[in-house]
């Protein structure tokens, strides 16, 4: 499908559960690094064995057994992950220790944390998940500059030339370009490259920005007090700035305008994230435990959309099974070793209660003590 501006990409930006399959499959620019299958998701969904994605953009888990069970995690929400003991986790994994991969989240500047465990029931994936979750984070952090609007950075060399990213190509250089911020104005110099439009003033470097085509809303011409100007609107994620700038003559302007429109389509249909990777030899891979070969667990060659997908019935229960999936994953006043207790029906109440703590009664509860 051909996106019509950097407003619909959220993939990276945000933390969903049990979304339609079709969120799931990859979007343009969006590249699968790795796949590991028989992770569990300790913490929301503890015995479940599903599979664990990994992607330029986000994490992608969904249960095996029921796909429409799912967490796509944006890299930009992650804010750390650790490599721990699974000793100390409620799993339901056939009683023994695995080391599990902790992944902190929390969405734009809410308060609201998340914390997601996976453990790899294959002992030999957990290191090959964790370093490559890792990698994927780091190099996601230090290519902002491919999906993010920036101003006033340091992106200009002294010499007056831009500091060229990997994949990125100079289109067009384009001098006596007025900066229409201010009353005045300030002349300075268009770099159109296949990544971005950056602007800098000639007699101040630091004075500049640099606009991501992800960022990039609408590229047009419209009128203002200075005459008419080229107008650039970025998308509401990127703050909503509108640029205005002049350049002359009217044909120059128009042609500078197709250029910018031109790119900036291209880009979209097939957008440069910056996150990039080596894919290292594939080891072989090890055979699965008897009781998994059983439960019928799908293997790597089996087509991607074939394992997400559904039907309606899976529906009906994830909604009877999931009412609120984010209270699962919350990380608030309890701890990642927190025990899940599902319910038991107690025959004096004839209702199902949470499972009484040991050294307690059903009396107990009832009695309220005060210190004298």
């Amino acid at each position: 499908m051909e996106r019509v501006n950097g407003e619909d990409i959220w993939q990276d930006r945000e933390i969903r559960f049990d979304v339609d399959h079709k969120l799931l499959r990859l979007i343009n620019g969006e590249i699968q690094i790795a796949k590991v299958e028989h992770v569990e998701d300790t913490k929301g969904n503890n015995g479940d064995k599903g599979t664990m994605r990994v992607t330029n953009l986000r994490l992608i888990w969904h249960a095996a057994s029921m796909p429409r069970i799912n967490i796509t995690i944006g890299w930009n929400t992650i804010t750390g992950t650790q490599s721990k003991s699974s000793a100390n986790v409620a799993t339901r994994n056939r009683g023994v220790a695995n080391e599990a991969i902790y992944v902190l989240a929390k969405v734009n500047s809410s308060t609201t944390k998340f914390e997601f465990i996976f453990t790899a029931t294959n002992s030999g994936s957990h290191a090959k998940l964790f370093n490559t979750i890792n990698s994927i984070c780091r190099a996601y952090e230090t290519t902002k500059m491919y999906r993010e609007l920036k101003m006033r950075g340091i992106f200009i060399r002294e010499d007056g030339t831009l500091k060229i990213l990997p994949q990125e190509m100079i289109v067009d250089t384009v001098r006596g370009v007025w900066n229409l911020s201010t009353e005045t104005g300030s002349l300075g110099v268009f770099v159109i490259t296949n990544i971005r439009v950056v602007w800098y003033a000639e007699l101040n470097i630091g004075y500049n920005v640099s606009v991501p085509y992800l960022t990039l809303y609408s590229a047009r011409v419209r009128e203002s007090k200075f005459g008419m100007a080229l107008v650039l609107e970025t998308t509401s994620s990127s703050g909503e700035y509108v640029l205005g700038f002049r350049v002359d003559p009217q044909e120059r302007l128009q042609n500078l305008l197709k250029t910018i429109q031109s790119l900036h389509k291209a880009h979209l249909l097939k957008p440069i994230f910056g996150v990039s990777y080596v894919r290292e030899k594939a080891e072989p891979k090890p055979k699965p435990p008897p009781e998994e070969e059983e439960e019928g667990v799908e293997g790597e060659d089996k087509e991607d959309d074939d394992l997400i997908d559904t039907n309606e019935d899976d529906v009906e229960i994830v909604k009877n099974f999931r009412p609120d999936p984010f209270a699962a994953y919350f990380d608030g006043q309890h701890s990642a070793t927190d025990e899940r207790k599902l319910p038991v029906l107690n025959p004096e109440l004839g209702l199902a209660i949470e499972p009484i703590r040991t050294g307690f009664t059903l009396s107990d509860l009832w009695n309220i003590h005060v210190d004298n």
